[in-house]
């Protein structure tokens, strides 16, 4: 498949762009308003998160390359127009500390990925998808970028779900699904298999899949829409009424449960 990372100039300027659009909601959003998408937090929840966010990645840029040992939560503002203050303050501090550091260089990150180039990618994409619980819970719309929809599509499938932790060993069975995204052409392949390995002195054994190269082969089954509708549904901010869905339902409804599992 053709790969769906971005550059990096343009994964800082969504960073830029969704955490301005965020702000730009949430200061007309009821502090109160639950977010439909993460039921436990309200407006200010959601606010606070990205900030903490974003303020934790500021830190992990400039000690890069050690560990965030060291690393001092902030103190939450009490009031709303606080939070809205300070996480202006904080994303403007958070991408000038991005955009002085070279994406090569190294630095903390929780993924294989050891590089400053980590949190442009990732942070895009949680600013992106905060963005949207944003609107979720102020009950307006969402237009989503297709190319970095795709990209987001392709990391929590492969880094969120498909990543393998140090201790597990990934067999990979003769079942594939493919994830087709119809308005920016990529194609991402589903293989399903097990995971086993010692975990803090027990034995696991357990269902899960991991994203592969073509492997040549006709798919099991194929899951085609708009990278936007496709991203949202995975990331459960959609329902995937848009989607399409063709071949093996087996294997279909096996990938839905494996997707359901929760993220860390």
């Amino acid at each position: 498949m053709s790969s769906t990372r971005l550059s990096n100039e343009s994964y800082l300027a969504h960073i830029r762009d969704e955490s301005a659009r965020f702000l730009e909601v949430l200061r007309e959003c009821d502090p109160t308003a639950l977010v439909p998408s993460c039921p436990a937090w309200t407006a200010s929840d959601l606010l606070w998160h990205l900030t903490e966010v974003q303020h934790f990645w500021t830190h992990v840029i400039r000690t890069r390359p050690s560990a965030p040992e060291d690393y001092a939560e902030p103190v939450r503002p009490a009031t709303y127009a606080d939070l809205l203050t300070g996480f202006a303050a904080q994303t403007a501090e958070f991408t000038d500390v991005l955009a002085a550091a070279d994406p090569s260089e190294p630095a903390w990150g929780w993924s294989v990925e050891q590089t400053v180039g980590f949190s442009y990618r990732r942070q895009a994409h949680e600013a992106l998808i905060h963005r949207v619980d944003a609107e979720l819970a102020a009950g307006l719309p969402s237009c989503v970028d297709a190319l970095l929809a795709a990209d987001g599509l392709d990391e929590v499938l492969d880094i969120f779900y498909g990543g393998k932790p140090a201790w597990g060993t990934f067999s990979g069975l003769p079942h594939y699904l493919r994830v087709d995204t119809l308005d920016t052409d990529h194609s991402i392949w589903i293989q399903l298999g097990r995971l086993a390995g010692d975990k803090d002195g027990e034995h696991v054994d357990v269902e899960d899949f991991a994203v592969v190269s073509d492997p040549g082969v006709e798919p099991d089954a194929v899951i085609n829409g708009t990278a936007a509708d496709l991203c949202l549904r995975v990331w459960r901010r959609a329902d995937g009424a848009n989607t399409h869905l063709t071949g093996d339902h087996a294997i279909i409804d096996h990938f839905r449960q494996l997707i359901h599992a929760p993220l860390d």
